[in-house]
């Protein structure tokens, strides 16, 4: 009797070891992956572009100006009209 009561757990582990769905469980995983390579804007970009349409300087101030809104936060904005109209009608 107590092999029996032993091999209980065993037959019951057996039994799940097999996948009720083996089809689903090959490509588990694939939306995730096909979700991940479609948001990735271009995955193999060229060395170096060109900027059309601008002149050498007016790219550098632009980059410059670009890099210096980084170094502190952006002024803060005072709202002195909260809730009311604007030109005072009703």
């Amino acid at each position: 009797m107590q092999r029996l009561l032993a091999l209980i757990p065993v037959a019951l582990l057996g039994a799940c070891a097999v996948s009720p769905t083996p089809q689903y469980d090959m490509r588990f995983g694939e939306a995730v992956n096909q979700a991940k390579q479609q948001m990735t804007a271009n995955p193999n970009p060229a060395p170096v572009q060109a900027a059309i349409g601008m002149d050498g300087k007016a790219a550098a101030e632009a980059h410059g100006r670009y890099q210096d809104s980084f170094k502190a936060p952006p002024p803060v904005v005072n709202v002195i009209n909260i809730g009311g109209s604007v030109g005072g009608g009703n």
